[in-house]
């Protein structure tokens, strides 16, 4: 499926970030440099429909917790998903192609992702909608790579360098990037600080308001 877009290069990196951590910060940024990405945009989902509600703090912690990580890079904190309305990541891209016709997107995703990307609804047209590069991250790459969706996905394998081209821009094509481990994750914070949403919401409060990266909306949830 062939995109004709000549827009800026943006990867979409999707998650709860319950909290965001140094470990989101630091894949994008490979990614970005690997791929020559123009920007990266965190999708903070309003909610995981393969996460358990319990423990999830509110979208306007996440949000919070996204654009600290985000400071200072080209890393932009969205909660553009409440906006659309969309709570599966085939309809949200399909909204955001909509949105931005002259973007072009590279979907990131974890290998832990990978592993069980076919239990995602309607993932092969995820695949079909944009390029996807995949992280390795330490302890998921063999059931990711002998996952059903790698199966399937195995045959539109492709070059790192394929998506600095804009005239081979397809999809489906999927990219495998390897980095250096990072250990960091997000049940680790919590476990460590159990009420880093409560403190997140103090200072936001305190604060007046936040602002989305991507539509400069204010995020509700908090005072204005």
């Amino acid at each position: 499926m062939s995109h004709r877009r000549v827009g800026p290069v943006t990867g979409l990196l999707g998650g709860s970030f319950n909290p965001a951590h140094g470990g989101h910060r630091r894949i994008s940024l490979f990614a970005a440099e690997a791929l020559g990405l123009d920007e990266v945009w965190w999708l903070v989902s309003p909610g995981n429909p393969l996460k358990p509600k319990a423990g999830m703090a509110p979208l306007a912690a996440r949000v919070a917790s996204a654009a600290k990580q985000a400071r200072r890079t080209r890393i932009r904190a969205t909660a553009i998903e409440r906006e659309l309305g969309t709570r599966y990541t085939v309809d949200s891209l399909r909204a955001l192609l909509r949105r931005y016709p002259r973007r072009r997107f590279v979907w990131l995703m974890g290998a832990d992702n990978l592993a069980q990307f076919h239990q995602w609804k309607d993932w092969r047209a995820i695949a079909r909608l944009m390029p996807i590069a995949v992280i390795a991250r330490p302890g998921y790459d063999g059931s990711a790579f002998a996952s059903p969706a790698m199966a399937w996905l195995g045959r539109f394998r492709r070059p790192q360098h394929s998506l600095r081209s804009p005239e081979r821009w397809s999809a489906p094509a999927l990219v495998t990037l390897r980095f250096d481990p990072d250990e960091r994750s997000a049940t680790a914070i919590r476990q460590a600080d159990p009420e880093w949403d409560r403190k997140s919401m103090e200072r936001l409060s305190r604060a007046g308001f936040l602002r989305d990266g991507v539509t400069h909306h204010r995020i509700p949830g908090h005072a204005a």
